[in-house]
């Protein structure tokens, strides 16, 4: 069983996507340093078909793509609402999981997204900015997990300014 304890509209989650982020409750990872303790409790409202369906309708104008922010004591249930959600849009929604577990419990939950976050968060190596991180963040091609951490770097650049 899943419960959705707040959601909101953000733009960091999925580089490149408007996210309507949906931040699950009952999270087993315990991670120290955890930017969201309060989603370690059973909190919220049960997230099912219909409200994420009524969600949805609610911001599909504003959104390219939902990412659940945890799930992992439910990773079978995310998966299916993913596929819902997929469905329900004729694919035209993205779908993302960020999920603190360091690998899927089941490789063929990768199908059911179009980006997926792995890690817990150790805050002695920062999140997916740090250079340093454990945490992976993917691109799902055809079942294939193509890493995509560097895109939540900042890159270096030198500005050459040109004198007469």
């Amino acid at each position: 069983m899943l419960r959705l304890a707040s959601y909101d509209i953000v733009f960091q989650e999925v580089p490149g996507q408007v996210s309507l982020a949906l931040n699950l409750s009952n999270c087993p990872n315990r991670c120290g340093g955890c930017h969201s303790p309060h989603l370690r409790d059973d909190i919220g409202v049960l997230l099912n078909e219909e409200l994420l369906a009524e969600l949805f309708g609610k911001y599909n104008d504003a959104v390219t793509c939902v990412c659940f922010m945890g799930g992992d004591a439910a990773p079978h249930k995310v998966a299916s609402l993913a596929t819902f959600l997929r469905t329900e849009t004729a694919g035209k929604i993205k779908t993302a999981w960020y999920s603190g577990k360091q690998s899927l419990p089941d490789i063929r939950l990768a199908g059911h997204f179009d980006f997926i976050k792995l890690g817990p968060y150790i805050k002695q190596l920062g999140g997916l900015n740090a250079e340093t991180t454990n945490q992976r963040f993917y691109r799902v091609e055809n079942g294939n997990l193509i890493d995509c951490t560097h895109l939540f770097r900042k890159r270096k650049t030198e500005t050459v300014l040109s004198v007469g």
